[in-house]
């Protein structure tokens, strides 16, 4: 098949979890023979005409401008309208808005929602409801939609009578690294950190941790992994509430071995998202086999599926006590920090859910899909 993906800022690059998706999705399926057409967004970088076996197309957009993703979005459709794709797959919601453009010139279209973005505070009304448009667009219009959770698929069906399909995200097993770059860049040690990597945005709920760390005893630092620039009002309230706490470490946005070494090495990872679709940096952070504390939103606890502990999602108590009974315990780390599980049953547990996970099947369920809708 001939596939054209779009709804990403760019591959190869770990910016979001949409970007990597659309990499393990493509990547995976030009090996697997399909000729595969990445359409990235171009805002001065350096272009790209490969990524491994799959080819990528740059659309030129803004670089900071409210509009970038729907000039990105509308340049890339047109540019897919008139050549031959057996699919054209669609991510995110806002880029779905484009969806009955490509279908006006007789395209499949596959469309994989990452989350409910609308709801996201980050974004202002403007850009909120042309995000909710693209949603509804996807709902109507697309051939297939894909979703992240059971909770966003019962969302779909009960709001717009659309079948979705659920295909999750994956993990890939890594080995563990050593603490080296950290501990020259940042001074970290292993265990010695409680660990935040995500977006800095307001939905990831990074200010309940900051008032939970506050309020901890402990000489673990509080290291958070995601890029400050450029500073919006939030990176700027999240920065100066940091000056409150002490040991805590901004990192900006990190890759490659540096967030490797910060999977590998921390002492508890921590996600207090209120808004998710499937956390890429929480099945990383299994496939790293760190321990971990998330919200107790739904698909949080479907992801993990019994693996890590939870806390009220929204409480800052809550997150403190869970924090503090980790902490107390420390020496039940091998077992996630639960008195009643043995550290043979956690890494069984991890076990199963890389092998419910595996990219490699997530593939092929998604090529599945295409060919029902090529079919149609």
């Amino acid at each position: 098949m001939k596939i054209a993906m779009l709804g990403q800022k760019r591959i190869p690059t770990r910016s979001g979890g949409v970007e990597v998706v659309v990499e393990e999705l493509s990547k995976r399926m030009a090996q697997k023979g399909h000729e595969v057409v990445v359409y990235n967004r171009y805002c001065g970088e350096e272009k790209l005409k490969q990524c491994g076996k799959v080819k990528v197309v740059e659309v030129r957009t803004f670089r900071h401008s409210a509009l970038n993703a729907m000039v990105y979005s509308l340049f890339a459709t047109l540019r897919i309208a008139f050549k031959h794709y057996d699919v054209v797959h669609y991510h995110a919601e806002g880029p779905c808005a484009m969806i009955p453009l490509a279908k006006l010139f007789g395209k499949k279209v596959v469309a994989t929602i990452h989350g409910l973005d609308w709801q996201r505070d980050k974004w202002g009304g403007f850009a909120s409801k042309y995000i909710f448009f693209g949603e509804k667009m996807a709902a109507k219009h697309a051939d297939k939609v894909i979703v992240l959770s059971q909770n966003v698929k019962n969302y779909f069906k009960e709001t717009y009578g659309c079948d979705a399909v659920f295909v999750p995200n994956g993990i890939n097993p890594v080995t563990p690294e050593a603490a080296d770059i950290i501990r020259e860049k940042f001074g970290l040690e292993k265990d010695s950190y409680i660990l935040f990597l995500a977006r800095i945005t307001p939905e990831k709920g990074l200010d309940y941790l900051l008032d939970a760390y506050k309020g901890l005893q402990t000489d673990k630092k509080l290291v958070i992994a995601g890029s400050i620039d450029p500073q919006t009002d939030y990176i700027r309230s999240v920065l100066e509430k940091a000056k409150s706490c002490e040991n805590v470490i901004f990192t900006d946005f990190v890759s490659g071995k540096t967030l490797a070494e910060l999977f590998s090495n921390c002492f508890v990872y921590v996600l207090p998202s209120d808004i998710e679709g499937m956390p890429m940096t929480l099945l990383e952070a299994v496939g790293y086999n760190a321990r971990t504390v998330v919200s107790n939103i739904e698909e949080n606890t479907a992801c993990l599926d019994g693996y890590g502990n939870t806390f009220t999602h929204g409480d800052a108590a809550s997150l403190k006590e869970v924090l503090t009974h980790c902490l107390q315990n420390e020496a039940l780390k091998d077992c996630d920090f639960k008195a009643d599980c043995t550290a043979a049953q956690v890494q069984q547990k991890r076990e199963e859910l890389i092998a419910k996970y595996d990219w490699d099947n997530i593939t092929d369920q998604t090529i599945d899909i295409y060919q029902s809708v090529k079919k149609k």
